[in-house]
């Protein structure tokens, strides 16, 4: 029997990514509201009582409205926006973290969908400070570069518009008062005594995300050989991921010096580099924004909500 799927804000870029993966698949079926009723907080109500699982695809105001509107049900919640991400009784949908986090995933009633931005630094630093190699008082600072499709509908429509403004030729840096929406999961999943210092650029092309950490050596607890440890660590950690990839050094070689961050745009694995040498490193992930970054994940979650193969409709 198809498990009924309820998308709360379909119209949006990650609500429309998913709507179009799902609406193709025969193991769910999708309940839809028109434009009229998209927004009536009855017509919703009753869409997310009816369905199995209720995919949140909202803005953090309604995103919370939605799972109020949730009570008195049986449904389970995925929620795409930032709302829920460090809030008790909420899993954290990033299964490759931990067998608990897988665990909470494919059990929980809540799921929150991690961050695009914070989905890299996560998977670069969560396995490390895990294993002790990054203390969890360190100071890190991450610098991440994305493409405009991030910015969701509006931002989209400036870049594509004709009489578009000739800063947009530029990558522009934004974040500035160091309040980014992705920091407050990206010290918690991390386990980290502090917030990173955290430098987010958006640039001319429409999807694809490369998040990096610098680090110097005397930030780590490590060996001899620091780089080889790091690469070591993070290999082990995402041995049996159908979806992270850590790269070898045949496949760093043949980058040809050069990482570009749309290479995985409409694709939803991720890639993780260990790169520079054993004074200065830099670590990095590579993926699409609307990907592993938002949609990809979101339906990752969902699969294994429901039972399904883990990388069921996913492009990798």
């Amino acid at each position: 029997m198809a498990h009924t799927i309820f998308i709360d804000g379909k119209d949006g870029t990650t609500g429309l990514r998913i709507f179009d993966r799902l609406s193709a698949r025969p193991d769910v079926t999708v309940i839809t509201l028109d434009e009229a009723r998209r927004k009536d907080p009855d017509a919703r109500r009753g869409c997310i009582h009816a369905a199995d699982i209720a995919i949140l695809c909202l803005p953090d105001a309604a995103a919370r409205e939605s799972v109020e509107l949730a009570r008195g049900s049986n449904t389970r919640i995925l929620d795409t926006s930032t709302a829920h991400r460090t809030a008790d009784g909420w899993a954290y949908g990033f299964p490759e973290l931990s067998a608990k986090h897988r665990d909470n995933v494919v059990n929980g009633r809540f799921v929150a969908v991690p961050g695009c931005h914070a989905s890299g630094f996560i998977a670069l630093i969560a396995p490390l400070t895990a294993c002790g190699l990054i203390p969890c008082d360190a100071q890190l600072s991450c610098f991440s570069l994305t493409g405009y499709s991030g910015g969701g509908k509006k931002m989209i429509a400036q870049y594509e518009a004709n009489d578009r403004d000739a800063a947009l030729d530029s990558p522009r840096q934004y974040g500035l008062t160091q309040m980014h929406k992705h920091l407050p999961e990206m010290q918690h999943v991390c386990a980290l005594a502090h917030k990173p210092i955290f430098a987010p650029v958006v640039a001319d092309f429409y999807s694809g995300m490369e998040v990096t950490v610098p680090l110097f050596r005397s930030q780590l607890r490590c060996g001899e050989h620091p780089l080889q440890e790091i690469a070591d660590a993070l290999r082990k950690h995402y041995a049996d991921s159908p979806v992270v990839r850590v790269l070898t050094g045949d496949d760093v070689t043949a980058l040809n010096g050069f990482v570009a961050s749309n290479a995985l745009s409409g694709r939803d694995g991720m890639e993780l580099m260990v790169l520079g040498n054993d004074e200065r490193i830099q670590l990095t992930a590579r993926f699409d924004n609307l990907g592993k970054g938002s949609s990809g994940a979101a339906l990752q979650c969902l699969n294994l909500m429901l039972g399904a193969n883990e990388t069921e409709g996913l492009n990798l």
